[in-house]
């Protein structure tokens, strides 16, 4: 017999969904955004009130071209975005994700980095590699994205600071021309 929460993962695999994320996902955004566990290895602390979330929802979120939330059945419990870069840099993205806590280790994140890495070179045809800077301490999210086929391109020393302190990042990387697993 399954264990009950096999069983649940495969539940919440099958419901897995991308949409924008909007202002009335404000509660749903604060279970994952004021959690300490989840903003750990995010650029932005955990927000501590509803009225700065509502901003970022409508000044950083809403206006990004391709920002969603990461929804079983239809609620948010994560967000996943793609940033562009512009110029000569055009031809390469930036694929960043958050998930709330309790879904974990239950293949969501894997799931909803499929979906966009499946769709996105289709949606942005100037994009030619895909790429995730993820924290050396952060296994989880380097395991994800080796799941979805993204290859190691190496560790990169110092690359940013992060909350007051300079961090190594494990860069890993997508191809337009990558097959998809």
């Amino acid at each position: 017999m399954e264990e009950p929460e096999v069983r649940e993962s495969k539940e919440i695999f099958s419901h897995i969904s991308l949409r924008p994320l909007e202002l009335s996902d404000v509660d749903d955004f604060m279970v994952w955004a004021a959690d300490d566990r989840v903003t750990r290895f995010c650029s932005w602390g955990p927000y501590t009130n509803k009225e700065d979330a509502i901003n970022h929802i409508k000044n950083i979120v809403v206006p990004h071209p391709w920002f969603r939330a990461i929804c079983v059945n239809g609620r948010p419990i994560g967000a996943i975005s793609v940033t562009s870069n512009s110029g000569d840099d055009k031809c390469r993205g930036e694929v960043g994700y958050v998930l709330g806590y309790k879904y974990w280790g239950k293949g969501v994140a894997t799931r909803a980095v499929k979906l966009v890495a499946d769709t996105i070179f289709d949606e942005w045809p100037h994009l030619e590699r895909l790429e995730a800077v993820v924290d050396v301490d952060n296994i989880g999210s380097q395991k994800v994205l080796e799941k979805v086929g993204f290859l190691r391109d190496g560790v990169l020393r110092k690359y940013f600071i992060q909350k007051g302190r300079t961090r190594d990042i494990v860069m890993f990387s997508l191809l337009s021309t990558d097959p998809r697993t």
